[in-house]
């Protein structure tokens, strides 16, 4: 911003032109260059830096998840990771995928539009091989796939897809559900070109050799819900009903806990051979008496003391204190 000049000094500079001691060309001033940073509106920066990272955090999540799963089914150690989580156009997501390759649409709702996995030739051949009873080490013969092999592999990428409800489940209640399987990339026109696409890339090591498999996520799809995939949305003080909804959660999943419970009314001592000679009707005098408090023992902790009584015709005990270290803490 230029400076702002008092009058006395803009009358001191008027006299000064007047006087010709002044020349009026000194007074020009060199307009400030604006920096400018390039955009290409043939690829628009739709993802922000925060939606990137959000979705590398979900997905990162998935990854373990589908570990999980793919080791159980096919019953051989499986390791995921996100190798990267980049914005593109669709028509770069087409190009580099290899032909042939299983591209499995699928809807998730609250989502709109239709959302892409895909596992290359080699990947889902290797997991047909073993789900029909082979080993899966050696290295298949890249070619198209029967519909017999269409189908396994529908079912099992039914499973890779369905794990993501459980990936998403901090952002959103989604349901994923498969549309179709297609093989060749180049059919697949459900976006425009320019369309762009968050494409999440995970590298899968299985048997002795690594592959990768992608998900493309259009913009279009998760377009009205890129609020929540702002990492401040989750921790948000001011948003009373996200902390009600999770306060609400986690005491659902306490409800759900058993804990061992159990209360000492008295100890005694007796050797040996007063124990040999026990019979029924016995009385062992106890170290407490009838009035005493008793300890209560959560989980083997000693938490509590109480009064025994009844609550109807069941025994009960009465809390009398908090005695339990960890609960006064928390108190």
């Amino acid at each position: 911003m230029s400076e702002v000049l008092s009058q006395s000094e803009i009358d001191a500079l008027l006299l000064a032109l007047s006087s010709g001691d002044l020349e009026a060309e000194s007074l020009e001033t060199k307009e400030e260059k604006v920096k400018a940073k390039p955009y290409d509106f043939r690829r628009p920066q739709k993802f922000t830096k925060d939606h990137i990272r959000t979705l590398e955090l979900v997905h990162d999540n998935y990854s373990r998840i589908i570990s999980n799963y793919l080791t159980a089914q096919l019953r051989s150690n499986i390791k995921v990771r996100v190798e990267s989580v980049q914005q593109i156009t669709y028509e770069e997501f087409i190009h580099s995928v290899p032909n042939p390759t299983v591209l499995t649409l699928f809807k998730m709702p609250p989502l709109s539009g239709d959302i892409l996995l895909e596992t290359n030739a080699e990947f889902v051949l290797r997991m047909y091989d073993v789900l029909a009873g082979g080993s899966g080490y050696k290295k298949p013969k890249l070619k198209e796939l029967t519909e017999i092999e269409k189908n396994l592999i529908k079912v099992l990428n039914a499973g890779l897809i369905s794990n993501l409800k459980l990936a998403w489940e901090d952002i959103l209640d989604v349901e994923p559900e498969i549309n179709d399987i297609e093989t060749n990339p180049a059919l697949n026109q459900t976006l425009a070109p320019n369309e762009p696409v968050a494409l999440i890339t995970f590298t899968v090591e299985m048997l002795n050799t690594s592959m990768l498999m992608n998900i493309c996520i259009p913009y279009l799809s998760i377009e009205k819900v890129l609020d929540k995939l702002v990492t401040r949305y989750w921790f948000s003080d001011e948003d009373e009903d996200v902390n009600r909804e999770s306060k609400t959660k986690v005491r659902k999943n306490l409800d759900s806990i058993n804990v061992e419970v159990s209360s000492v009314i008295g100890r005694a001592e007796i050797t040996v051979e007063d124990f040999l000679m026990l019979n029924v009707g016995d009385v062992i005098k106890l170290n407490s008496a009838i009035d005493d408090s008793i300890e209560v023992y959560v989980e083997k902790q000693l938490t509590y003391m109480a009064k025994p009584g009844l609550s109807g015709k069941h025994r009960a005990v009465q809390v009398l204190e908090f005695i339990g270290e960890d609960v006064n803490k928390y108190e």
